[in-house]
């Protein structure tokens, strides 16, 4: 199983409920990827299936933006950049852009290094890791 080929979204136009129909009936495990462009620069989306679950994240040069999946003490352990929106099941964060809207619940000491905050959307944390990224690298 290879992996499909790598799409342009526009963050400004979320496309995710569409994106997660077109893929329900899809053979388990599936796993996309696709560039996602920001005003302050490029990420990588990334979305995974299987059967009874989901996650999803937008990674950075400087640190990822991801679900409820991730954990932070590890990442803190290791001076990683993570930080965590949380869907619901009435409301689960299935595609990438479904974390642009949701709300940063937890995040570890080197995100917070980027300005990142609880209560910040997803989209306003990539911002802040593209800028980081940018000054680091």
């Amino acid at each position: 199983m290879g992996f499909p080929e790598t799409t342009r979204s526009d963050p400004s136009t979320p496309n995710a409920t569409a994106m997660q129909g077109s893929r329900m009936n899809a053979p388990l495990p599936t796993t996309t990827h696709r560039d996602l462009t920001f005003d302050n620069g490029s990420a990588i989306g990334l979305a995974h299936r299987w059967q009874g679950g989901q996650y999803c994240s937008i990674l950075t040069a400087y640190g990822i933006v991801g679900c409820g999946i991730y954990d932070i003490e590890t990442p803190t352990e290791f001076g990683q950049a993570i930080a965590i929106a949380r869907g619901t099941p009435s409301r689960p964060l299935c595609e990438p852009e479904d974390l642009f809207e949701a709300r940063i619940v937890d995040l570890t000491p080197k995100a917070a290094e980027a300005g990142i905050t609880i209560g910040m959307t997803g989209r306003e944390a990539v911002e802040r890791m593209l800028i980081a990224g940018r000054k680091s690298g």
